[in-house]
């Protein structure tokens, strides 16, 4: 059965542009931060329809920690890019991971229900020990 769907939209979006993500040098050891973005905004790349959610950052620090202002300007920059949920999440990862190589780290991308469907992404990655 074909849906249509391309290794071109598969593929759409991971390798976009986007803007680094800066840290600071972390102060204290064994604690966990918490960042919503309850507002966030992507689109499809097969529809071009918007898809709206909340993306959750659970993280230990190591050496560094996430600078909020730019990962604010990051997340705005997938309001227009097309690319699917699942691949937003694990490029979320991806990023924050070779930001600042967090001891442990989750992104949870919570979505809104589309068609009566809704859908919630979880990738998570831990350093290991050396």
């Amino acid at each position: 059965m074909s849906t249509g769907y391309t290794e071109t939209h598969a593929t759409s979006g991971i390798d976009a542009p986007l803007p680094a993500i800066d840290t600071w040098p972390n102060q204290f050891p064994n604690y966990e931060i918490e960042i919503s973005i309850p507002e966030f905004t992507s689109v499809c790349p097969k529809t071009g329809l918007p898809d709206f959610g909340t993306i959750t950052i659970r993280y230990v620090p190591d050496q560094l920690c996430l600078e909020l202002k730019s990962l604010k300007m990051y997340t705005l920059a997938y309001r227009d890019l097309g690319i699917f949920q699942e691949n937003l999440v694990n490029c979320f990862l991806r990023d924050i991971v070779k930001a600042c190589q967090p001891a442990s780290v989750t992104v949870t991308g919570d979505f809104t229900p589309r068609g009566g469907l809704g859908s919630r992404m979880v990738a998570q990655w831990t350093k290991s020990a050396s």
